[in-house]
C-alpha cells in the first residue's frame, strides 16, 4: 500500500488497512499503538517512582510563591493539567514556560518543576540551571541518567526518573503524573492515590476498547480517525479541562498524522473562530461544491472542515456554583447546532469518571489512538516524522 492518489500524488484514506491487524503492525513498525496502549502502566510506574523520590521535603519550606513548570512539547503540556486539575481555587499560580531559561521574577521564593522526556531538552536544561543560581527551589522530571539528572543532582533537588521507552508525544502520563505529585506535595492539588487508579483503569479500558483487533464500527477511535480524514479538524473543549485536551488531540494530529488543526477553547471560538463554519472550507463551501464530483476521490478540490467537540459534563469541587458548567454546555450545544445547519460533521467525545484527572484521562485516550489511526490509514509511520528530525538537525548545525 502506498497510500497515494494517482490523480493527485497525496495521499488517500485506506480504510481497510485500519481493520487488518497485519497491515497496522505493518505500517507502526515503531510501536506507537503498543506505546499509547501503556498509558495506564505509565500512571502507575511514575506515581511509584515520584514515591521513591520523597517529594513530601518539598511541603517542609512551605508554600511557594509561583509554580513555574519549565518544558515544551509534551512535557510543556504537563503545566497545563497541573493547572486544570488544580482549578481556580488553586493558592499558588501555575505558570507554564516554554522558553530557555526562567521568567525574569524567578526567585528563591518559587518552584520551578524541569521537564524533559529526553533529559536534553535546552529549554528544560537552561530552565534548570536558571532556578539552581537564583536559589528557587527545583524539581527535575526526565530521563535517568541523563544531563537533567546531573543538574538536578548538583542542585540537591529531587529528581523523578522517567525511563525513555516511547517518544515524549506518547509518554504524556509518565510526564504528568510525577508534575501532579509535585503539586500536592506543595498543597496545590488534591491528587490521591484512589485517584490515580481510577484514571489508571479508565486508561487501560479505553486503551481495550481502541485495540487494533477491534473493528472500525465498534473501536470509537478508528472511527473518529475515519470521520477526520481528508479534513480540516477543528478540536474545541467545552471547559478549561476539556480544552488541554483538545490541545494535547492537536498536537497528536499534527505530528502522528501530519493534519494540519485548529485547536483551543470552545468559549474563545465564539468570539471569532466560530465563523470558520462559514468560510470556504465550511458551510460556504457548499456553494461552490460541484454535486456531480466524486465525493471519495477529492476531485473536486474542496477539503471540508470536521469539528471535534470535548465536552466536560464533570462539577469541579471547588465550585460555588454550577453556572459556568450551564454555560459551556449551552455553548457546546450551540456550536453542535451551528455545524449542523451548515453541514459541517460535527464528532463529540463526552469526558467519563468522577475525578478531574480520570475525566481529562477519558477525552485525552480515544483521540491519543485516532491520531495513530489516521497515520496509518494514510500510510504514513506515526512514529517516524522525518521534518521534526531535520529541523534538530538543522538547528543543532
Amino acid at each position: 500500500m502506498d497510500g497515494t492518489s494517482g490523480l493527485s500524488g497525496r495521499r488517500v484514506v485506506d480504510e481497510a488497512t485500519l481493520d487488518d491487524v497485519e497491515a497496522l503492525a505493518e505500517g507502526d513498525p515503531g510501536g506507537m499503538l503498543r506505546f499509547t496502549a501503556s498509558a495506564g502502566a505509565q500512571v502507575r510506574e511514575s506515581a511509584s517512582l515520584a514515591a521513591e523520590a520523597n517529594l513530601a521535603v518539598l511541603g517542609d519550606e512551605g508554600r511557594p510563591r509561583a509554580v513555574v513548570i519549565a518544558g515544551i512539547g509534551t512535557a510543556g503540556r504537563t503545566g497545563d493539567v497541573l493547572a486544570t486539575v488544580a482549578g481556580p481555587r488553586c493558592p499558588v499560580p501555575v505558570i507554564p514556560h516554554r522558553s530557555a531559561g526562567v521568567p525574569g521574577w524567578v526567585g528563591a521564593a518559587d518552584v520551578v518543576i524541569a521537564i524533559s522526556a529526553s533529559g536534553r531538552s535546552p529549554e528544560a536544561l537552561a530552565a534548570a540551571e536558571a532556578a539552581a543560581r537564583r536559589g528557587a527551589r527545583l524539581v527535575a522530571v526526565g530521563a535517568p541518567d541523563s544531563r537533567l539528572q546531573s543538574i538536578a543532582e548538583g542542585a540537591r533537588a529531587p529528581f523523578v526518573p522517567v525511563p525513555r521507552r516511547a517518544p515524549a508525544r506518547a509518554s504524556l502520563w509518565a510526564l504528568t503524573v510525577p508534575v501532579l505529585l509535585v503539586g500536592r506535595a506543595l498543597g496545590m492539588v488534591k491528587v490521591n492515590e484512589a485517584d490515580l487508579a481510577e484514571t489508571a483503569a479508565r486508561l487501560d479500558a479505553d486503551a481495550d476498547r481502541c485495540r487494533p483487533t477491534a473493528e472500525s464500527f465498534v473501536n470509537p477511535a478508528k472511527s473518529l480517525a475515519l470521520g477526520l480524514a481528508g479534513s480540516i479538524p477543528i478540536v474545541w473543549g467545552s471547559s478549561p479541562l476539556a480544552t488541554v485536551a483538545a490541545r494535547r488531540f492537536g498536537d497528536t494530529l499534527s505530528a502522528n498524522a501530519r493534519y494540519p488543526v485548529v485547536a483551543g477553547a470552545l468559549g474563545e471560538a465564539g468570539r471569532g473562530r466560530v465563523g470558520l463554519l462559514d468560510g470556504v472550507f465550511g458551510g460556504l463551501g457548499e456553494a461552490t461544491r460541484d454535486i456531480f464530483a466524486d465525493p471519495d476521490d477529492g476531485a473536486d478540490g474542496q477539503t471540508r472542515l470536521r469539528v471535534v467537540l470535548l465536552r466536560d459534563g464533570g462539577l469541579n469541587a471547588d465550585d460555588d456554583t454550577d453556572e459556568p458548567l450551564a454555560v459551556e454546555e449551552r455553548r457546546a450545544d450551540a456550536v453542535q447546532t451551528l455545524a449542523e445547519r451548515r453541514g459541517v460533521r460535527c464528532d463529540v467525545v463526552t469526558a467519563e469518571g468522577g475525578s478531574a484527572l480520570e475525566r481529562l484521562a477519558s477525552l485525552v485516550a480515544v483521540p491519543d489512538f485516532s491520531s495513530i489511526y489516521l497515520a496509518l490509514a494514510h500510510g504514513l509511520d506515526p512514529m517516524a516524522v522525518p521534518a521534526v528530525t531535520e529541523m534538530k538537525e538543522l538547528a543543532n548545525q
